[in-house]
Protein backbone atom coordinates (compact mmCIF):
# COMPACT_ATOMS: atom_id res chain seq x y z
CA UNK A 1 0.00 0.00 0.00
CA UNK A 2 2.84 2.39 0.83
CA UNK A 3 4.41 1.77 -2.57
CA UNK A 4 1.14 2.60 -4.36
CA UNK A 5 0.77 5.79 -2.34
CA UNK A 6 4.33 6.85 -3.12
CA UNK A 7 3.89 6.22 -6.86
CA UNK A 8 0.61 8.17 -6.80
CA UNK A 9 2.21 11.13 -5.04
CA UNK A 10 5.11 11.17 -7.51
CA UNK A 11 2.73 10.95 -10.47
CA UNK A 12 0.48 13.74 -9.19
CA UNK A 13 3.47 15.96 -8.35
CA UNK A 14 4.94 15.45 -11.82
CA UNK A 15 1.60 16.26 -13.45
CA UNK A 16 1.23 19.45 -11.40
CA UNK A 17 4.74 20.60 -12.30
CA UNK A 18 4.01 19.93 -15.97
CA UNK A 19 0.70 21.81 -15.87
CA UNK A 20 2.29 24.77 -14.07
CA UNK A 21 4.97 24.92 -16.77
CA UNK A 22 2.34 25.05 -19.51
CA UNK A 23 1.07 28.36 -18.19
CA UNK A 24 4.38 30.16 -18.71
CA UNK A 25 6.40 31.04 -21.77
CA UNK A 26 9.50 33.02 -22.64
CA UNK A 27 8.81 36.77 -22.47
CA UNK A 28 7.88 38.09 -25.90
CA UNK A 29 9.43 41.42 -26.89
CA UNK A 30 9.09 43.31 -30.15
CA UNK A 31 12.43 44.65 -31.32
CA UNK A 32 13.00 47.07 -34.15
CA UNK A 33 9.60 46.71 -35.83
CA UNK A 34 9.62 48.91 -38.93
CA UNK A 35 7.52 52.04 -39.09
CA UNK A 36 6.50 52.45 -42.70
CA UNK A 37 5.07 55.96 -42.82
CA UNK A 38 5.88 58.83 -45.12
CA UNK A 39 8.42 61.42 -44.09
CA UNK A 40 5.68 64.03 -43.73
CA UNK A 41 4.58 62.41 -40.47
CA UNK A 42 6.26 63.68 -37.35
CA UNK A 43 7.39 61.88 -34.23
CA UNK A 44 4.31 63.41 -32.60
CA UNK A 45 2.04 61.67 -35.16
CA UNK A 46 3.76 58.37 -34.45
CA UNK A 47 3.40 58.87 -30.69
CA UNK A 48 -0.32 59.61 -31.07
CA UNK A 49 -0.83 56.50 -33.21
CA UNK A 50 0.94 54.28 -30.65
CA UNK A 51 -1.05 55.79 -27.77
CA UNK A 52 -4.32 55.34 -29.71
CA UNK A 53 -3.44 51.71 -30.39
CA UNK A 54 -2.76 50.89 -26.76
CA UNK A 55 -5.75 52.81 -25.43
CA UNK A 56 -8.06 50.95 -27.82
CA UNK A 57 -6.99 47.68 -26.14
CA UNK A 58 -7.35 48.97 -22.59
CA UNK A 59 -3.71 49.85 -21.98
CA UNK A 60 -2.91 53.03 -20.07
CA UNK A 61 -0.38 54.83 -22.23
CA UNK A 62 1.87 57.47 -20.68
CA UNK A 63 4.37 59.42 -22.75
CA UNK A 64 7.50 59.60 -20.58
CA UNK A 65 9.72 61.57 -22.92
CA UNK A 66 10.29 61.90 -26.64
CA UNK A 67 10.53 58.40 -28.08
CA UNK A 68 9.36 56.59 -24.94
CA UNK A 69 5.89 55.50 -23.81
CA UNK A 70 5.12 53.45 -20.70
CA UNK A 71 2.23 51.06 -21.39
CA UNK A 72 0.35 49.58 -18.41
CA UNK A 73 -2.45 47.02 -18.53
CA UNK A 74 -4.63 46.44 -15.48
CA UNK A 75 -6.66 43.26 -15.98
CA UNK A 76 -8.47 41.60 -13.07
CA UNK A 77 -5.70 40.93 -10.51
CA UNK A 78 -2.90 41.29 -13.06
CA UNK A 79 -0.73 44.27 -13.95
CA UNK A 80 1.63 44.27 -16.93
CA UNK A 81 3.97 47.11 -17.86
CA UNK A 82 6.00 47.48 -21.03
CA UNK A 83 8.30 50.14 -22.42
CA UNK A 84 7.60 51.27 -25.96
CA UNK A 85 10.51 53.08 -27.56
CA UNK A 86 10.17 54.53 -31.02
CA UNK A 87 11.71 56.82 -33.60
CA UNK A 88 10.68 57.67 -37.17
CA UNK A 89 11.87 54.31 -38.50
CA UNK A 90 11.24 51.62 -35.83
CA UNK A 91 9.59 50.82 -32.52
CA UNK A 92 10.19 48.25 -29.82
CA UNK A 93 7.99 46.88 -27.04
CA UNK A 94 9.92 45.42 -24.11
CA UNK A 95 8.78 43.90 -20.85
CA UNK A 96 9.24 46.22 -17.87
CA UNK A 97 7.55 44.45 -14.94
CA UNK A 98 4.32 42.81 -13.83
CA UNK A 99 2.25 41.67 -10.88
CA UNK A 100 0.44 38.36 -10.66
CA UNK A 101 1.91 36.97 -13.88
CA UNK A 102 4.64 34.82 -12.32
CA UNK A 103 7.52 36.45 -14.16
CA UNK A 104 11.06 35.46 -13.28
CA UNK A 105 12.61 37.92 -15.73
CA UNK A 106 12.82 35.34 -18.52
CA UNK A 107 9.41 33.69 -18.52
CA UNK A 108 5.90 34.90 -17.76
CA UNK A 109 2.28 33.77 -17.86
CA UNK A 110 1.51 33.00 -21.49
CA UNK A 111 -1.37 35.52 -21.61
CA UNK A 112 1.14 38.37 -21.41
CA UNK A 113 2.61 37.37 -24.76
CA UNK A 114 -0.83 37.43 -26.36
CA UNK A 115 -1.48 40.91 -24.96
CA UNK A 116 1.82 42.15 -26.43
CA UNK A 117 1.14 40.52 -29.79
CA UNK A 118 -2.29 42.20 -29.88
CA UNK A 119 -0.71 45.53 -28.96
CA UNK A 120 1.90 45.12 -31.70
CA UNK A 121 -0.80 44.35 -34.28
CA UNK A 122 -2.87 47.33 -33.23
CA UNK A 123 0.17 49.63 -33.37
CA UNK A 124 0.88 48.42 -36.91
CA UNK A 125 -2.74 49.13 -37.87
CA UNK A 126 -2.69 52.63 -36.36
CA UNK A 127 0.63 53.45 -38.02
CA UNK A 128 -0.75 52.30 -41.38
CA UNK A 129 -3.67 54.67 -40.95
CA UNK A 130 -1.56 57.83 -40.56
Amino acid sequence: MNKILRVSVITITTALIFLAGCRTAAIYNVKGAPIDVSSKHSSKDIRKAIIRAGASLGWTMKAKKKGHILATLFLRNFVARADIRYNNKTYSITYKDSKGLGSDGESIHKNYNGWIQNLDGRIQAQLSAI
